[in-house]
């Protein structure tokens, strides 16, 4: 039998549900009693709250509860990523010290949305505000946020060749820049939201997120209740992107507030709050240099990475600007390469986890780099990449910073995009056009248990599924990992549908429950959920095949190798006369009929995987662009890619995930950013790319397996947001070669880049204007 389902263009079957109006997200739970939460937020960025007046909220009608700081003191919940020398490795769930404008400062519980609502804008803030510090580099000067810590520095590292400098001091060509990444919002399409039950000693919780089980053990661990104790259930997630993957101070007051009121509590994310409650990354500062000899061979590379945190780290740490740090070398080689990485604590809202997880910012580092190098050698860019670029026999190949690349043919990919590319025509229109190229390597399948705990996780990578058929030869597949609009679902049932042999109609996956799933320690996140799900399952689904054959061997009086699984029956091969169908089989296994000497009863079969390494996916990004001189405007006019994630189990899927994610790359090159004041406060225009400024993308997908993960898959799911930045910084680069030295920062909006050509234009009287 061959694999009818791994590689076909399966529709997802999630998507009946969600286009019809039965999709399973929180703001569908309704539960009988259900009371309504609203959050109070700082108005400031920073100071203390010496006290709150609910007089005058006790006063509205169908209020039910205010929780202040005195009601959640001692609460914390924790960084489950800590880097060497981290000094804050918690944080309060609710404290009198502001330190972000949009932190919670108390929670108003009523009968409705509105009166809960109406009731908060009454409670009376007492507030002694202190001036606030925004920017990581104006921070490490200022006085500390934490005085007890003496800096604002809360983590610097160094990773690499200790005389990686030296060779940089020492080399022919030097190319010195200084890079600035804009804030963003993962701005996933569902906002955050809970619904939270307390009774009978148990509490249950409905939450959209990435990591269920990581957020039972977060809410267990902070209301001081043993983990048998709390569900948390995500059925269905509409978009995390990594703002999702842990329980947030917010919604933890939320449960909070069910456990004293004895009634279920709902709360959602109100969307005016999203740019300062919900994470926010990518910000930092990255000043890179890059050292080549005379033959334009990269002889060294070394970036100081200065991150910031916002008010406090939050449950990834500073590890983003870590994977930035380890990420920087891409498919390259470097004789020498050094990182020295700072995270620094700032006045504004915490920083988290975002598609990515730090590779677009070195993308852009490193590929301007050399952009810029070919230009000032005058030499082809590409070309330039392909001399410096590892070559397929050369992998495995482990970096200066202890990545072990596994497979793959980085140049073909470069090659083969070189010819897809197609520039628009030159149209007489007073615009500059240029194309700019990217290439990187990704990290995926997050998972080895024993990496993390060296690297100071608090966490396991292994995933677990259980693989069960019943007695009707119907199959079921329990696993730990979530659905969050990735297509996990559908890609699941085809790897069992073909392991197994039997129709995908027959496969029901289930996910989303820790009552009812396996314990997943990190969930959905980091691409990861098909490598190591999908590889538990493999795994699974190849010993109860295996059952399967040696149990209708015996029936059959056959060996177990001349027998094959297809169309519902056991047959043998060449002989479909001999053959028992599935279902009598699973029924006889079930009851423990027939079976042969050492087999047990019934078809079930739990398998947990914990790789030996990660996958490393890769990817070679062009866009093309028209700049206006005139207003600093930059049109897409095309973009292709080509991406190599191993073994396809669903083309149509991963090229969905592609196009989504340099959806969301364009967004950080051209239009999103959130702004602060100088005195700590967001500016809410915030602007996700439409249609208009995504252009027609052009994917190819090549396939190398894994030699690691069971089945040769790779992750995909954060692999076409790391290229768009630096292959469009790199175009306007090329449009506009005048100002190509000081295209650094994203994103690159008209105001930006009208300001760099103005600076570059010579004055008016001299322009004979």
């Amino acid at each position: 039998m061959g694999d009818p389902y791994v590689g076909a263009r399966t529709p997802r079957r999630e998507d009946a549900r969600l286009l019809t109006g039965k999709s399973r997200y929180v703001g569908n739970v309704r539960l009988p009693g259900t009371l309504h939460a609203h959050v109070v937020r700082s108005p400031i960025a920073h100071g203390r709250l010496l006290g709150c007046d609910a007089k005058a909220v006790w006063a509205v009608e169908g209020v039910v509860d205010v929780i202040t700081p005195a009601d959640a003191a001692g609460m914390r919940l924790p960084c489950v990523n800590v880097l060497p020398g981290q000094r804050l490795t918690s944080y309060p769930v609710l404290e009198d010290a502001i330190r972000y404008a949009g932190q919670p400062l108390a929670l108003v519980v009523a009968r409705t949305p509105e009166a809960a609502r109406d009731a908060a804008d009454l409670l009376d803030l007492d507030l002694d505000e202190l001036p606030a510090t925004v920017g990581a580099e104006r921070a490490m000067d200022a006085d500390p946020l934490y005085p007890e810590l003496g800096s604002n520095v809360i983590t610097d590292f160094g990773m690499g060749d200790e005389d990686c400098l030296a060779a940089v001091e020492g080399a022919e060509h030097v190319v010195e820049m200084v890079f600035r990444m804009g804030r963003v919002s993962p701005y996933p399409l569902e906002p955050r939201g809970v619904v939270a039950a307390y009774a009978d000693d148990e509490l249950t919780v409905h939450i959209s997120s990435q990591a269920p089980h990581h957020v039972r053990e977060h809410l267990a661990d902070a209301f001081g209740l043993s983990h048998d104790r709390v569900r948390v259930i995500s059925r269905d997630t509409g978009g995390g992107f990594g703002a999702k993957e842990h329980v947030y101070p917010d919604e933890t007051l939320v449960c909070l507030a069910a456990m004293r009121a004895g009634r279920p509590v709902s709360w959602t994310e109100a969307p005016g709050d999203r740019l300062s409650a919900t994470l926010s990354a990518r910000q930092a500062v990255h000043r890179a240099r890059l050292a080549l000899d005379g033959d334009g061979r990269f002889v060294a590379m070394y970036v100081d990475v200065v991150g910031d945190l916002g008010a406090h780290p939050g449950n990834t740490g500073a590890s983003t600007f870590a994977v930035t740090a380890t990420l920087l070398p891409g498919p390259y080689r470097f004789d020498r390469f050094g990182v020295r990485v700072r995270g620094v604590v700032t006045t504004t809202t915490p920083f988290g986890s975002y598609r990515g997880f730090g590779q677009p910012e070195a993308t852009l580092t490193r590929e301007r780099l050399i952009d810029e190098a070919a230009r000032r050698l005058g030499v082809d860019r590409i070309e330039l990449r392909l001399r410096n670029m590892l070559r397929p026999e050369e992998l495995p190949f482990t970096t200066a910073v202890g990545q072990v690349y596994d497979s793959g043919d980085y140049p073909r990919a470069l090659l083969t995009l070189r010819d897809l590319v197609r520039p628009a025509g030159r149209a007489d229109d007073g615009r500059r056009r240029g194309v700019g190229y990217s290439c990187h390597v990704e990290t995926t399948g997050l998972g080895p248990s024993m990496d993390l705990k060296a690297m100071g996780a608090e966490s396991g990578g292994y995933e677990t599924v259980v693989l069960r058929m019943e007695q009707d030869g119907s199959v079921v597949v329990s696993a730990g990992v979530v659905s969050i609009g990735q297509g996990i679902e559908t890609a699941l049932a085809q790897l069992a549908a073909d392991r197994i042999g039997v129709p995908i109609e027959r496969v029901r996956v289930v996910l989303g429950d820790t009552a009812t799933t396996p314990y997943s320690s990190i969930g959905s996140i980091a691409s990861r959920s098909l490598p190591i799900g999908g590889g538990a399952l493999t795994r699974a689904a190849d010993k109860l095949r295996d059952k399967l054959l040696a149990i209708a061997a015996h029936r059959l009086e056959a060996a177990a190798g001349d027998l094959e699984l297809a169309d519902g029956v056991v047959r043998v091969k060449g002989d479909p006369h001999a053959s028992v169908p599935l279902r009598e089989l699973a029924t006889s296994a079930w009851r423990g009929w027939d079976l042969p000497e050492g087999v047990t009863p019934g078809l079930e079969e739990r398998d947990s995987y914990d790789p030996a390494g990660y996958t490393f996916a890769y990817g070679a990004h062009a866009a093309a662009v028209a700049v206006d001189p005139e207003t600093g405007a930059v049109e897409l006019e095309g973009y292709w890619l080509v991406n190599d994630s191993g073994v396809l189990v669903n083309p149509a899927v991963v090229e969905g995930q592609l196009m989504g994610g340099v959806a969301q790359g364009i967004g950080q090159a051209l239009t999103e950013e959130i702004v602060y004041t100088d005195d700590g406060q967001p500016i809410t225009d915030y602007l996700p790319p439409t249609t208009r400024e995504v252009p027609d993308i052009q994917v190819v997908m090549v396939q190398t397996p894994s030699p690691v993960t069971p089945g040769g898959m790779k992750g995909v799911g954060e692999s076409g947001t790391i290229g768009p930045p630096a292959a469009i910084a790199n175009a306007v680069a090329d449009a506009l070669p005048e100002i190509a030295d000081r295209i650094t920062d994203v994103p690159l909006t008209p105001a930006a880049v009208w300001s760099l050509l103005q600076v570059s234009s010579p004055p008016a009287w001299e322009r004979g204007g």
